[in-house]
């Protein structure tokens, strides 16, 4: 599959099979993850991959427990990415641009996870809404960090989605805005 096939096959996933992803499946989406750039090369980032059956569904409660996000009960696996300080040179250069770019290059992170894992045939879903607190008690993250993001992954049982997008007009242009 080229780039651009597995960039218009991935999409979010919400419903999974029962199957587990083998560990070596994990191992080479997490190591793609870690190929991601950043700013001033940075890697404002660490990865917990969670592939063990008791500790997905402690994380997979996190999602659920404010009432969102029920379907997350059912994944195989859990990539949680954790925001780490930049480097002194990103963090300078945020500073002066007014931008943090842990934020972006975590973002950045997160899409190779997912297609990394569309690569691999499994199923993926970006979320940002889960009880912070209790998922860094289930992992043993320190408190003063920030978890910003669970990537859900699981043999999806969903059948592929054509994308519905702006149209082209409203979000792209060449040389102006």
């Amino acid at each position: 599959m080229d780039i651009y096939q597995l960039i218009s096959q991935r999409q979010s996933d919400r419903a999974f099979s029962p199957q587990r992803i083998e560990r070596e499946v994990l191992d080479r989406i997490a190591g793609a993850a870690l190929l991601s750039p950043s700013a001033c090369n940075s890697q404002p980032w660490h990865l917990i991959v969670v592939d063990d059956e008791e500790k997905c569904a402690q994380v997979s409660e996190t999602l659920t427990s404010i009432g969102m996000n029920t379907w997350a009960s059912q994944a195989a696996a859990h990539i949680i990415i954790v925001e780490e300080c930049p480097n002194f040179t990103a963090r300078v250069g945020g500073w002066l641009k007014n931008k943090h770019f842990p934020h972006i290059d975590c973002g950045i992170l997160a899409a190779n996870i997912t297609l990394a894992a569309t690569h691999e045939g499994v199923g993926s879903c970006i979320v940002g809404w889960f009880n912070e607190k209790h998922l860094k008690k289930v992992l043993d993250i320190p408190s003063r960090k920030r978890v910003l993001l669970d990537i859900v992954l699981g043999y999806s049982t969903q059948s592929h989605r054509n994308k519905s997008r702006k149209p082209r007009s409203e979000v792209l242009s060449h040389n102006k805005y």
